[in-house]
C-alpha cells in the first residue's frame, strides 16, 4: 500500500541546514495497524505530514497504492489525499455551524458522488460509529468522545486506502480514549489500514507494529511482539 525508499526531509533557512528526517526505507502493507511513536521534536510530525501528502520530502521516493508521488503536482496530490487518505485529528476539526450529517458530507462534495451515494455513505458510517440517531445534532451538543467518533466517520466515508490518526485520543479522558481505541480496532478488523501517531505506549501496544521516530531517524519498525521479547531479553 505504502512504500518509502531512501526518503528524507531537510529544512534550509538562513544557511542553517536541519535534517528533520534522515533517509529511511519503510513499507506498510494493506490491512496493517501501525503505531508511530517518539518524543516531541523527533521528526514524528514531519513523517506524519509527508505520509498524508501535506508536506513535500527532500529526497527519495514515496509510492502510494502503486503510484509514485514524487513528481506529482500539488493539484494531483490534493486529489490523491482526498480520495485515498482519511484524516483523524486530535482536535476533531469539526465545523461548529454544521450538523453531523453535513460535517461528514462536506469532503464528499469534492468527489463525484451523487447525492444518493453520499447519503448512503454518511448513514453507513454514522451507524458504524454508533451515532446514526444524532445526524442532526451539532458538535457542541456532543461529548469529546462523540465528536471524535464523528471525525472518524468523516474519515471513513470516502473509503480511503488508510486512516492517518494524529493523537486521536489526545483531548479525551481515559474512558473516552478507551472507547475510541476500541472503535479503531474494530475498524481495523473490518479491513481498514490505520497509521496512528501516539505518545501513549499502552495505545501503541494495541497496534500490530510500532515505528519509533527519534532525532529524525526511524529507530524501530518491528512487530510489537518481537520488540517486547527483545526488551525482556
Amino acid at each position: 500500500m505504502l512504500k518509502m525508499t531512501n526518503l528524507g526531509k531537510t529544512y534550509i533557512t538562513d544557511s542553517v541546514k536541519t535534517e528533520a528526517l534522515r533517509p529511511f526505507d519503510l513499507s506498510i502493507s494493506q490491512g496493517e495497524f501501525v503505531a508511530v511513536t517518539g518524543p516531541s521534536g523527533s521528526g514524528k510530525t514531519t513523517f506524519l505530514n509527508i505520509t498524508g501528502l501535506l508536506e513535500n520530502y527532500s529526497s527519495g521516493q514515496y509510492v502510494l497504492d502503486g503510484q509514485d508521488i514524487t513528481s506529482l503536482s500539488d493539484k494531483a496530490r490534493s486529489k490523491i489525499r482526498n480520495e485515498k487518505i482519511g484524516f483523524i485529528f486530535q482536535s476533531f476539526n469539526l465545523i461548529p455551524e454544521l450538523n453531523l450529517y453535513d460535517n461528514i458530507d462536506m469532503p464528499l462534495r469534492y468527489r463525484s458522488f451523487s447525492s444518493k451515494e453520499r447519503d448512503s455513505r454518511i448513514m453507513q458510517v454514522l451507524e458504524q460509529v454508533g451515532l446514526a440517531g444524532r445526524k442532526n445534532h451539532y458538535p457542541h451538543q456532543l461529548s469529546g468522545g462523540q465528536q471524535q467518533r464523528v471525525a472518524i466517520a468523516r474519515a471513513l466515508a470516502g473509503t480511503p486506502s488508510f486512516l492517518l490518526a494524529d493523537e486521536p485520543t489526545g483531548n479525551l479522558d481515559s474512558q473516552m480514549a478507551a472507547g475510541i481505541m476500541s472503535l479503531l480496532k474494530d475498524i481495523h478488523q473490518q479491513g481498514t489500514s490505520i497509521i496512528m501517531v501516539t505518545h501513549d505506549p499502552n495505545q501503541a501496544a494495541q497496534a500490530q507494529r510500532v515505528i519509533e521516530v527519534r532525532d529524525g531517524v526511524l529507530r524501530d519498525a518491528r512487530p510489537i511482539k518481537v520488540a517486547a521479547e527483545a526488551a525482556i531479553a
